[in-house]
């Protein structure tokens, strides 16, 4: 499958990707529920439901849950201390990518960053001398039971998950008042952090911006979060926060998805597809625009173009799919591996039998494949138009997640005739490779065998 970047992040990439490091504290057993997507994300923001937050605050207002809880507290506590720093300095991170260091002081941000590779004395001078705040990018590359949570919530949302720390020290801010283009869930993990949140000026807002104090106007919430307390607000909220005086630094984590996962995103990318479909059966779709409608401006297009709209809309109310392929290539190529304790070639080897036309099979790593039809990206072979695309994440990378790095694609494709016996093995607990609907036993075999290959199923 061929290579897709994805644009950059705003941090400047320099130096090489950092080795892989394990940062663990003892925390005992998780109160978090890691059973499944949906359990995960029950015991995430209990003891709020999950119907009442989809209900009442998702994409609508600020959800503040603060408990008392001190094995929460000490849970929380060992997902990122300003003690890992450290260690994590010795393995080489840089400025701009992978740390920032600024203050938010008489309405400016200061930022502090030097060139290179980061040193912790001089990350901790900044941060005791200068009261800079420090920013960790995607942590999740380095601590083992973040990239656990994440990898759950990413299957949970179908959407990326990201995360950053902002580590405070006392009587300081670090940065301005401001709104972001993604779903928010701030959780506490050292020390105190005073909040204040405002009304939006562009509600589910699609970009960062940055916000003047005096047009923001007086905070619609004020309060200050806790080890093991946990806040939620939706794209749009413009926010800041502080470090109280006279308390020891604050220490919080901001986890972050539904970038880039709106109606109008969904839209713009199964159109396309519409529009190929519907041109294939339709002349008036393959007929050539007027000469130099390139050149001019004319308010017949405008017309004519409503008039296609009208029939793609018609033809969409009696589709049964739908397919969103550019969505689903790069949320696969671009997500978290699933966690694994063992060894990883669990994920990337395939074992166990090997599948025939006698054998029972079923699916694993469901929640990191998707399914999609999608253009044949072969163009030396014009004569099949749509392909089946299979992808999956099984193969990511972690240390690179999120972080704006070029990214390939890993998975398989078939022919549209497949996409019947994929979904058979798709929607069924265990099947016989002989009930598959294929026209002939090469077929299923051919079927079965690749999808063993790529370590999605295994025979039962």
């Amino acid at each position: 499958m061929p290579k897709k970047a994805r644009p950059a992040g705003d941090g400047k990439e320099e130096g090489p990707v950092p080795k892989q490091v394990k940062v663990e504290a003892a925390c005992g057993p998780s109160p978090l529920n890691f059973d499944s997507p949906s359990g995960l994300f029950e015991s995430f923001i209990s003891p709020i439901q999950t119907e009442t937050f989809f209900k009442e605050f998702w994409e609508q207002k600020p959800l503040l849950i603060q408990r008392d809880d001190p094995a929460l507290a000490t849970y929380y506590q060992s997902l990122f201390r300003l003690s890992d720093l450290e260690s994590l300095c010795s393995w080489g991170i840089y400025y701009g990518r992978d740390v920032n260091a600024c203050r938010y002081v008489h309405g400016k941000k200061k930022v502090f960053n030097k060139d290179g590779r980061v040193h912790f004395l001089q990350l901790r001078q900044d941060f005791d001398q200068k009261r800079a705040t420090i920013q960790f990018h995607q942590p999740q590359r380095f601590k083992d039971e973040l990239w656990r949570v994440q990898e759950k919530l990413e299957c949970y949302f179908g959407s990326l998950v990201g995360s950053n720390v902002y580590i405070t020290p006392a009587g300081a801010q670090g940065l301005p008042p401001h709104y972001d283009d993604v779903e928010v869930f701030i959780l506490q993990l050292e020390g105190e952090k005073h909040w204040r949140l405002y009304q939006p000026t562009v509600p589910l807002a699609r970009e960062y911006s940055v916000e003047a104090e005096d047009r923001i106007g007086r905070p619609t919430h004020e309060f200050t979060l806790k080890p093991g307390d946990l806040l939620y607000f939706p794209r749009g909220t413009i926010h800041q926060a502080d470090t109280p005086e006279g308390l020891a630094h604050s220490t919080h984590l901001t986890i972050s998805t539904y970038q880039r996962s709106s109606w109008g995103d969904f839209l713009l990318d199964t159109i396309s597809g519409l529009v190929f479909d519907t041109a294939k059966a339709d002349v008036a779709l393959r007929a050539g625009i007027p000469r130099q409608l390139l050149l001019v401006e004319s308010t017949a297009v405008a017309t004519k173009l409503s008039g296609f709209l009208r029939m793609l809309a018609d033809r969409m109310e009696g589709t049964k799919e739908l397919h969103s392929p550019d969505m689903k290539e790069d949320f696969a190529m671009n997500r978290l591996p699933p966690y694994y304790t063992g060894d990883r070639a669990e994920l990337v080897v395939p074992g166990g039998e090997l599948p025939g036309l006698d054998s029972t099979v079923r699916l694993q790593f469901r929640d990191h494949v998707v399914l999609t039809v999608g253009p044949n990206q072969d163009l030396s072979d014009e004569t099949q138009g749509r392909m089946v695309y299979v992808y999956h994440s099984l193969q990511n990378r972690r240390d690179t997640h999120m972080m704006g790095n070029e990214t390939e694609s890993h998975g398989l494709r078939f022919p549209l005739s497949y996409m019947d016996a994929l979904k058979q093995i798709w929607n069924s607990s265990a099947i016989s490779v002989k009930d598959l609907k294929l026209t002939t036993d090469e077929e299923k075999q051919n079927l079965v065998l690749s999808l063993w290959t790529e370590c999605l199923i295994q025979v039962v």
